[in-house]
Order: C-alpha cells, then structure tokens, then sequence
C-alpha cells in the first residue's frame, strides 16, 4: 500500500525565499563596498548574523518531516548516497566550476576573491585550507551534509533532539580551525539541531511563536542591535559568534512566526523564491559576479555614483539567471533537475 502524500509546508517554502533572497542580497559585494558607501557594509553584516543559521534551521526541520532521521541502519547506504548526490555532488562540482570560471575571468575582467596560486592553489583553498576559499558559498552544502549524517547517527545512538541541541552548544565552545570547513560544521550544526528540537515540539510550539510574534520581534530587533555596537564608539559590545548565536536563535520564532502570518501568508513571491531556492543559492554568485565584469567594462564604476545600479543588477541577475537555468536548461535534464530542486 503506497504511502500517503506529505502535506507541503508552504510556511517553511516562504521562508526558504525570503531567506534566499537575503543571501542574494548579502551576496552583492564580495568583499568591501565602494568608498562613501555608509550603509550597505551594516546592512551586510547584520543580514550573516541570522540568513545562514535560519536556512540550517529550516534544513533541521525538514530532516525531521522528510523521515530522514528516522531511516533505520539498512536503509543507511541508500539515504548516504542519495544525500552525497544531492549535496556533496553541487559543493565539488560547484566548487571547481566556479574556480575555473575565476581563473579564465580574471585574465580579462575584474574577479573578487582572487584564486591564490592558480589551479594547485585555488584547489588547496577550496577544499583544506577554506578559510581562503575563492568559493565559500558553497560550505552550506558540506555543512548540511555533515549535519544530516551526524544527526541520524547520534538519533541512532539513544540521543534525542535536546542532546543534539547541548552539543550544538558545546561545539560553540570549541575552536576549530578552518580545514574543510568544519569550523563551519561546528558554528552552525546547533541551528540544524534546533529545526530537529523544534519540528519534533511543532504541535506546542508553533503556536507560541505565532501568539508571542511581538515578543519575539522585540527581542530580535533588540539583539540585531546588540550585535551592531562592533559600528560605534561603545564600551562593549558582541564578537561576531556571539552575535551569529544570539540572532540565529532568535530568528527562529520572528522569522518562522512572520511567515506564518495571514498577511505574509498570501505572499506568493516568497513561493515562487522558495521553488528555485537551491538553483539560487548554486548560481547566485556566479551570476552576481559576470553582472559586476560587464557592468565595469562598460564603465560603471565601483564607485558610490554607481552602487545603486551595481544592487539592482546583482539582485536582477542573482535571481533571474539561476531561475532560467532551472526552467531552461535543469528542467530537461532529469539529473540536474534533481540537483537542483
């Protein structure tokens, strides 16, 4: 007897393409703004202090609702494999294609992050060395990876949802350093933790965060605040980690309790951002950075007369182009199609 259809949760797809279009958005510049551009670096930087903790939250949660934490031992291999093509295929394939893509750009355009080393030393910062990655947009795939493999171990191992959210905090506390990203694994793995603690609790807790929104909001708003003291003269303030642990948390009941609003609800952009997310999230940059090349080379500067222009088509073509990849050229492919689901 064939199963029952999952419900779609049109709540979490909001909230995949509102938070799809923050990383456009971060994406923009790629390394600092132009001079006498006062409030895009703010912006940006408090924008990396919840989008990413919030897309592994949502990963966590759909983990839970997939049944994938719950695949017994025989079915391991099978979901293994299906997981490494879904994640770590993207991450090695998008990795070298946009290393490639730098190396023969840079001979005849503006390229932002600059392989080091030509081909050996792109590929050694690529994939050991990350912290110098000249593609770093691709740590999420890796990260979710990892994060899914050591969920459905542990969950294997007699350890429920509030254990994987302790060690989401210990590995908070523990300095790794940037060797294949795994100090990313451990920076972000509490947010996956905390989408499996809370899709588990959804029945009880979806409703706080639906009641309590204000509440949430204030205290949201109040710890973006916080983790924006490192732009002025004051006599404390939080370190980047700090920031990134306090605002992801509380992203979570703000964010998933907005989109579940009637009035954010009847939104269908967000829905149509949420469909194409992963292709958005695949060819965002490369996008963004052949925007930026045509854009100097036809003379507009990098400069704060030509900024505006210089978002408008990052975001136009951050968007648009991963969309007509997918609708073009994925779509009649059933194996990119997949990959890019």
């Amino acid at each position: 007897m064939a199963k029952p259809a999952r419900t779609r949760r049109l709540d979490l797809d909001r909230a995949k393409g509102i938070t799809i279009l923050l990383v456009v958005l971060g994406h923009v510049v790629a390394q600092a703004p132009p001079a006498d551009v006062g409030w895009y670096e703010p912006l940006r930087y408090a924008i990396y202090r919840f989008h990413m903790p919030f897309f592994l939250y949502l990963s966590g949660t759909v983990a839970v609702l997939s049944g994938a934490l719950a695949t017994p031992i025989a079915g391991w291999p099978r979901l293994l494999a299906r997981r490494a093509e879904r994640l770590l295929l993207p991450f090695f394939a998008l990795g070298l294609l946009i290393l490639v893509a730098k190396l023969v750009a840079m001979r005849f355009a503006h390229v932002d992050n600059v392989p080091q080393g030509g081909f050996g030393g792109g590929l050694a910062t690529l994939f050991w060395h990350t912290e110098h990655s000249p593609a770093l947009t691709v740590w999420y795939l890796l990260v979710l990876f990892v994060s899914t493999v050591l969920a459905v171990v542990l969950r294997r191992c007699g350890v429920g949802s509030t254990g994987l959210v302790l060690l989401g905090f210990a590995l908070q506390l523990v300095e790794i350093p940037p060797v294949m990203y795994l100090d990313r694994v451990a920076g972000f793995f509490l947010f996956f933790a905390a989408g499996i603690w809370v899709a588990e609790r959804q029945d009880r807790l979806l409703p706080l965060f639906d009641r309590w929104l204000p509440l949430w909001w204030s205290l949201f708003g109040a710890g973006l605040l916080a983790s924006m003291t490192i732009w002025v003269d004051a006599p404390w303030h939080l370190r980047p980690h700090q920031a990134l642990l306090l605002c992801g948390l509380l992203a979570i009941p703000a964010l998933h309790g907005l989109v579940r609003r009637p009035l954010v609800a009847r939104l269908q952009w967000p829905l149509v951002l949420g469909h194409y997310a992963m292709a958005i999230y695949l060819f965002n940059t490369l996008a963004i950075g052949g925007g930026k090349a045509l854009l100097l080379r036809f003379g507009a500067s990098w400069d704060a007369a030509h900024f505006p222009l210089h978002v408008a088509v990052a975001l136009a073509l951050g968007i648009g182009v991963p969309i007509l990849l997918k609708r073009l050229v994925f779509s009649r492919l059933p194996r990119l199609d997949r990959l890019t689901a």
